[in-house]
């Protein structure tokens, strides 16, 4: 079985920023995504979704190197000072490339 190397870029953001950043990943060049609603905390605040404007979101992306790093840059200097957010990258492997 073939395996192509591809990133996954995980933003765990504010539900608000959903549609700025679906926008942002298809800009950047990335072909799909998913998007979770999620919850959780940490030491400086939790975020249980009880209402509308508390929601959290996961969105994946599963891309090329550049696009995730071109979308983690953009990401962070757009949103990161005024908004709660988390990203993380990890190395997955693919086996439909065209897909990605």
């Amino acid at each position: 079985m073939t395996k192509h190397p591809k990133k996954l870029l995980v933003i765990i953001a504010e539900a608000a920023l959903e549609k700025r950043l679906v926008s942002d990943v298809r800009q950047a060049g990335a072909h799909g995504y998913t998007v979770h609603d999620v919850r959780g905390g940490s030491g400086y605040a939790t975020r249980e979704g009880s209402w509308e404007a508390d929601r959290t979101i996961e969105l994946k992306v599963i891309c090329d190197d550049a696009v995730a790093d071109a979308i983690a840059r953009h990401v962070l200097a757009s949103y990161a000072p005024h908004y709660g957010l988390t990203l993380f990258f990890a190395d997955v492997a693919v086996l439909r490339p065209e897909k990605f």
